[in-house]
């Protein structure tokens, strides 16, 4: 439908017919999201990359970051050598900085926190810039970024320890960006839930798992992208130690979407957020 008709049609809804699309949409996502495992062991463990198809590897140790450029149609995968609480990730369209990650869309847009294999990474202009093909571990954290100096102080009372946040500024100026340009981040290899109601702390934050050795996850870009990773704990992550081993990062040329592609059905919302993405790569399109 063009923005045009799309418009006027929802100028000619009621609030209540507003109220019941959304309510249909929420159900549906949260049918989907039930019937996805919550038992990792029960899913079949990610392909091995062939070798021929490897592009860039490399080893982030820990407490260290890294920026790769990843094209439409390669994947990134992250593999948690040593079972590290957390890797968070930071992701631009080399093509247009400008348009970068954006956690509270991907959130809403997909009525999830959790993220895991066929949910996607939207950019703050409603494309898809990334999406999740593989993740043996099974969640990941959207809520509350990567790792501060405080965060640093009151997990292992010091904050001369690397952190996610100054990481990324780093890797910012590496691509010529700014404070202004680096968003809340993404980490993977970290679930968290909240305290339930019968206790003194309700509703906040606490840690629930990190990665097991050898977990992977698996991001294929859908457009041209500048990732920023940083190898340093979840900022709950429990101390005292600030213990953290080596990531590997492997840039693969990966098959294109099967016509059934996961990530590309899941939902209303990734299917708009596709076809926004995929006109930008359209044939015979201005650049």
């Amino acid at each position: 439908m063009d923005d045009g008709r799309m418009e006027a049609d929802l100028d000619e809804q009621t609030p209540e017919q507003h109220r019941a699309r959304y309510e249909a949409l929420r159900a549906q996502a949260q049918a989907k999201e039930a019937a996805q495992p919550r038992d990792m062991t029960a899913v079949p463990a990610p392909p091995a990359i062939r070798p021929e198809t490897v592009i860039e590897r490399e080893i982030v140790p820990g407490g260290w970051y890294s920026t790769m450029r990843v094209l439409r149609g390669q994947t990134l995968r992250l593999v948690n050598i040593a079972g590290n609480p957390g890797v968070s990730v930071l992701i631009w369209n080399a093509d247009d900085t400008s348009e970068r990650y954006n956690a509270g869309d991907t959130v809403k847009l997909q009525w999830t926190t959790r993220l895991t294999r066929g949910r996607v990474l939207f950019s703050d202009m409603g494309r898809v810039l990334c999406a999740i093909t593989e993740d043996s571990f099974g969640a990941s954290d959207t809520i509350l970024g990567g790792s501060t100096p405080a965060s640093n102080v009151r997990q292992y009372g010091n904050a001369t320890l690397r952190n996610s946040r100054d990481n990324f500024r780093l890797a910012a100026g590496k691509l010529g960006l700014r404070r202004a340009d680096v968003p809340p981040a993404i980490t993977f290899f970290a679930e968290i839930g909240t305290e339930d109601d019968t206790t003194a702390s309700a509703g906040r934050f606490r840690w629930r798992d990190g990665g097991l050795p050898g977990t992977l996850v698996d991001l294929r870009a859908e457009m041209n992208l500048f990732v920023a990773i940083s190898n340093c704990p979840h900022p709950l992550a429990p101390g005292p130690a600030f213990t953290q081993g080596p990531v590997e990062a492997v840039v693969w040329q990966a098959p294109p979407p099967a016509a059934d592609d996961l990530c590309r059905s899941f939902g209303e919302e990734a299917v708009r957020g596709y076809e926004n993405t995929d006109r930008l790569f359209a044939p015979g399109r201005a650049a």
